[in-house]
Formats: C-alpha cells, structure tokens, sequence
C-alpha cells in the first residue's frame, strides 16, 4: 500500500530535484552573461527575469537566489563589464609592457583585435544605448569613460608631455580608439589600417 501513494509523488519529486539542480548549476556569472546578451541583441527593455529565466530553461524561482531583483541584475552586469572593459583591460595593457610607446600602441590597436574587439564594441554600444535613458548606467558609462581616459594620460605624461597636453591627447586619443570601435563597417582594412598607422605617427610627435 505505501509504495502505491508513494508512486504518484515520485514526478513530483523528480521536478523538484531537478528544479533544484537547476538553480544550483547555475551561477551568477551565467545570469549575467545572458543579461548581456539579451541586452546587445534586443535593448535595456528586453532584459527581464521572466524572459532570462524562460531562455535559460529555469523558473523565476532561480534567479531570486542570487539576486534581490531585476536592479540587483542590472549593477551586476554594469560591474562585469566595468571589470573586464576597464580594470581588467588596463591591467593587462600596463602589465604587457613597461615601454609607454608599446602600450600606446597597444591602446591604439584595441579596435582591431578580431572578434574579441567586436563582442566588446557590441556591448559597448549596447551599454551607451541604455546610459541615454538610465541615470545608473549613465554614471558606469562616465565613471569608465574617465578612468580610461586617466590611464591613456598617464601613457602621455610617461612619454614626457606636460599633463594638460597629456589630458588632451588621451582625450582625442580615447575618442579615435571609440570611433573605430562602434563604426566597424565604415572603413575597408585597408583604411583601417592605415588609420592605425597615422594615429601611430600622429600621437607619438611632439607639437612644433
């Protein structure tokens, strides 16, 4: 009699543990990245719990166990990206060379490393779409924007440029490095190329 009522339950059970598993399986990291791609695919709007659970095959139940809500989720994905665009990314730059013009030119040929540079211009673009509508991405946009512009400056100022000049090159530096970036279609390689050669000679001379 006790295995017959208990045979009814065992589906049940099976969901349950699954369900578990599920959500155990799945980290943080994972809700983030697909956040991030639904951001880049479809816009801010699209990035909703329901729909990320629904493309991770999981309940909402799963994603409250690693987030407070939606606004959690969005701060994470701006401090991934903050992390990997920016503080990662400058680590890695001051650490390949100690030479300010290899760095410089390391800088200069962020734009065109293959489809790592792509993946990351598409977030990009996607992350400065929704900082004209958010005020919290508006600041990570500002706050990376800045700091990178910082460490291009200190690239100067290493090379021997007075620091306002310094700030001025990183500045106009910063924009070319951007422009290539979310504009990928408008030159040949070619042109690119030769872009990133002429930027070379342009913001290595000295000023008259």
């Amino acid at each position: 009699m006790s295995s017959t009522a208990a045979a009814p339950d065992r589906p049940a059970r099976k969901a349950r543990v699954a369900g578990e598993a599920a959500r155990h399986s799945l980290t943080p990291e994972t809700w983030i990245e697909a956040a991030t791609g639904v951001l880049v695919d479809q816009g801010i709007d699209h990035v909703r719990v329901d729909l990320l659970a629904q493309r991770l095959g999981v309940t909402r139940g799963s994603f409250y166990w690693h987030f407070k809500d939606r606004e959690d989720l969005l701060r994470r994905v701006l401090q991934a990206w903050r992390e990997t665009a920016t503080e990662n990314l400058t680590a890695r730059l001051e650490s390949a060379h100690e030479d300010p013009v290899a760095q410089l030119r390391d800088v200069i040929s962020l734009p065109f490393r293959g489809r790592a540079a792509a993946r990351a211009a598409r977030i990009e673009l996607a992350i400065r779409a929704w900082a004209r509508r958010d005020q919290m991405a508006r600041f990570a946009v500002d706050e990376a924007d800045a700091s990178r512009i910082g460490y291009i400056a200190q690239v100067f100022s290493s090379q021997g440029f007075p620091v306002m000049e310094a700030r001025s090159r990183a500045f106009l530096l910063y924009s070319y490095v951007v422009s290539e970036s979310l504009m990928p279609t408008l030159s040949t390689k070619a042109q690119k190329d030769e872009h990133r050669r002429f930027a070379e000679r342009l913001f290595t001379q000295k000023l008259a």
